[in-house]
């Protein structure tokens, strides 16, 4: 029940927080954020690997979020994988950048795609993998004030990749 309420203020804030722009340097932002899940890596065999991603306009804090929603559930989905693959990429496509976190875990059915970033929508058991179902809506939230948008791919038992775009120029707060 704590963990729900602190999510749920975590979707709260992705909505009203005063956004601070900077430029940042995604590489090194979601690099940062793979240590801290220490305690869920533990033990395990993952090959976590960050690609050369393009720099983007945003608040750290809150893109810091969206990282660490992807790559949290990057590794809870790729529990029972050896080894577990966990790959953040991006590029720049068009007038905007586009980046994913991929991984070769549980994966989800493409035909429940419309619930994926819905709130309190969970594709998983609790029983079978534990959260709140409110990540992935705290993602788009955060990734739509930027001007962005999100998708994303999967097939059962074979993985998921979560993608995200930002503007290419600096994007007005929304």
């Amino acid at each position: 029940m704590g963990q729900l309420i602190d999510d749920i203020l975590l979707l709260s804030r992705a909505s009203r927080q005063e956004m601070k722009l900077n430029q940042l340097d995604m590489t090194a932002l979601a690099k940062s954020v793979y240590p801290e899940f220490q305690n869920d890596v533990e033990g395990r065999n993952i090959k976590f690997t960050v690609g050369d991603l393009p720099q983007a306009y945003g608040d750290r804090a809150m893109i810091g979020q969206v990282f660490q929603n992807l790559i949290g559930n990057a590794i809870k989905f790729t529990r029972n994988r050896d080894p577990a693959i966990i790959e953040v990429g991006g590029k720049e496509q068009d007038k905007e950048l586009v980046y994913y976190v991929k991984d070769n875990g549980a994966g989800f059915d493409m035909k429940y795609i419309n619930k994926l970033f819905g709130l309190f929508q969970r594709l998983h058991s609790a029983e079978e993998f534990e959260g709140t179902g409110v990540g992935l809506s705290i993602v788009q939230r955060v990734i739509r004030r930027h001007g962005g948008r999100v998708w994303g791919e999967g097939s059962v038992d074979e993985g998921a990749t979560i993608f995200f775009s930002l503007p290419k120029d600096i994007p007005q707060e929304k």
